[in-house]
């Protein structure tokens, strides 16, 4: 009952409600999500990420757009979990004393493979740092 009435009060006088975290976990932003939302971003997101994966199948021929295309899929799919359980909560997993060297390599090697495709234009050094990256990611 006490709830009706402060929310009737607030509407009557044109008082927002208290702003719930948004999505960094700070109270007072515009990116704050419903859990339907969060579900959906993570959708999208990682449906995104497993098709740019699948799709650099397609180029594995041709090693630099095949490191392009995989390492932004990748990104993207991890990424997606970034909506489910907040980016800081994310951050703090990755640092984790178990993961630390995992996450510091595999991020190290994303950027390398970006790196030697698209700067340097070296089809061995993307390979060398795709498979690292691969490795990175299943360890």
């Amino acid at each position: 009952m006490m709830e009706k009435l402060r929310r009737f009060r607030q509407s009557f006088l044109g008082e927002e409600e208290e702003q719930e975290d948004d999505y960094l976990g700070e109270s007072g932003g515009s990116l704050s999500l419903s859990p339907l939302q969060k579900l959906y971003a993570f959708a999208l997101c990682f449906v995104a990420g497993v098709t740019f994966m699948l799709l650099s199948l397609i180029v594995f021929a041709r090693p630099i757009k095949f490191a392009v295309l995989f390492s932004l899929g990748n990104l993207l799919a991890v990424g997606s979990t970034a909506f489910l359980i907040g980016p800081v909560q994310q951050t703090r997993m990755m640092l984790d004393p178990v993961r630390v060297y995992a996450t510091a390599v595999y991020i190290t090697t994303v950027i390398l493979a970006l790196v030697c495709a698209i700067l340097i234009h070296s089809k061995v050094l993307t390979l060398i740092a795709m498979v690292i990256e691969i490795c990175a990611l299943i360890w």
